[in-house]
C-alpha cells in the first residue's frame, strides 16, 4: 500500500544526489545537525518533560511569630 511504489537503492540513490546538488556537500552536515535538534525538541515537547533546573528549595527555617 505504497504511495508511489517501493522505493529501491537507485531511487534512493537519485534522491541522495538531488539533495546533495540543491543544497550543496557543505551544508548538508549543518541541514542534518539543525533537522536532528528539531527532532529532538519536537520529543521533548510531546514527552513534556521539562531539562530546565528548578530553582532550588529555600531550607531556611521559616521566622517564628511573636
Amino acid at each position: 500500500m505504497f504511495l508511489f511504489g517501493p522505493v529501491g537503492p537507485m531511487e534512493l540513490l537519485v534522491i541522495v544526489l538531488i539533495i546533495v546538488i540543491i543544497f550543496g556537500a557543505r551544508r548538508l552536515p549543518e541541514l542534518g545537525k539543525s533537522l536532528g535538534e528539531g527532532i529532538k525538541n519536537f520529543k521533548k515537547s510531546i514527552g513534556g518533560k521539562e531539562e530546565e533546573p528548578k530553582p532550588p528549595k529555600d531550607e531556611s527555617p521559616p521566622p517564628s511569630k511573636e
